[in-house]
């Protein structure tokens, strides 16, 4: 049986911290994970439309092994500027890959698209998301809020709002895996028009509602459902980190951030759609100094998917309405 760590967030991944920022007028925001020291990273992406930022130097035959933060951000590609704030706040603290006398601080960066969700996007000739992604670099700790916060601020599902999600998971083996996710995907997280999740066999405990599936299934179950389906379906996209105190690769990293994206399909119906960018990013902060036998691997992979499905609905869980809001809450259900 799976079970949390003590804070059932990311952060139970030793060496990891999360900061979030948030623009409630404009109705977005960023959130970073920072690591206390240079994580083993990869990258998986399954979604047709993704916005990133320093993605390529992950994959497991380029130059750069370790990286500093990765963000996670709304705005669509006017929020990749958050990395630019992130990265101020770490050169202020002499952090980075030393090059030719200089530290260059290594943050890939991922966004969703949260423009038309009923914020307050006219802001003048620069958008704020460097200035949000400074704040939350210095707000960074082991404990955060979920729902409508950092990068889910403004995050919409079908039929219901988005948000920032995170669980953990302890492995007999000692490992400790975590997920963080801003959920925002064209598809539903839940079983029709229900409030019971698609995730619900993966769930510890009440950590979004305890409900299980229905029974019996809806006949709607299989109807496609999704958001803003009477116009464009552009806009979507659920950006995650998937992370893990063991000792990884940078291509067992990869293949840990592929093995999330099965938490995904386990959340979201439909999902990886042309229509989302549908992104993972991988951490491996070896803080546990274990290094897995084959067995524990395949563990570890499994977890990966449960972890984040449980991450995904959790953000949803725990969204919280507020002033023009085109969608209801889960919680209104």
């Amino acid at each position: 049986m799976f079970r949390t760590g003590p804070r059932n967030l990311i952060t139970d991944v030793a060496g990891l911290r999360v900061g979030n920022a948030s623009d409630v007028t404009l109705k977005s925001g960023v959130t970073t994970v920072l690591c206390d020291e240079p994580a083993v990273a990869g990258l998986q992406i399954l979604g047709g439309a993704p916005g990133t930022r320093e993605t390529d130097l992950l994959e497991p035959h380029n130059l750069i092994e370790a990286i500093h933060a990765v963000v996670l951000s709304g705005g669509s590609a006017f929020g990749l500027d958050a990395a630019s704030g992130v990265q101020a706040a770490l050169r202020e603290r002499g952090i980075g890959v030393e090059v030719g006398g200089f530290r260059v601080p290594i943050v890939p960066a991922a966004i969703l698209f949260d423009l038309r969700n009923g914020g307050d996007k006219d802001w003048g000739r620069y958008p704020p998301y460097r200035d949000l992604g400074y704040e939350a670099a210095l707000s960074v700790g082991t404990d955060f809020a979920l729902g409508t916060v950092g990068a889910g601020t403004g995050a919409l599902t079908s039929g219901l709002k988005g948000g920032l999600g995170s669980a953990s998971t302890v492995l007999d083996s000692g490992v400790t895996i975590g997920a963080l996710a801003a959920a925002n995907p064209i598809g539903s997280v839940t079983i029709a028009r229900s409030r019971h999740f698609w995730a619900a066999p993966f769930e510890i405990g009440d950590e979004f509602g305890g409900l299980g599936y229905p029974s019996p299934i809806p006949e709607d179950a299989k109807r496609i459902l999704l958001k803003f389906r009477d116009k464009q379906v552009g806009g979507n996209t659920t950006i995650a980190v998937i992370a893990t105190d063991a000792v990884l690769t940078k291509a067992a990293a990869k293949r840990l951030a592929m093995s999330a994206h099965d938490g995904f399909v386990r959340a979201i119906w439909p999902t990886h759609t042309p229509a989302d960018g549908d992104l993972v990013f991988a951490l491996a902060t070896g803080k546990s100094g274990i290094e897995l036998a084959p067995n524990d691997a395949i563990d570890l992979y499994a977890a990966a998917g449960a972890t984040m499905a449980r991450a995904i609905s959790r953000g949803v869980f725990a969204a919280t309405p507020a002033d023009g809001d085109l969608f209801p809450v889960w919680s209104s259900r």
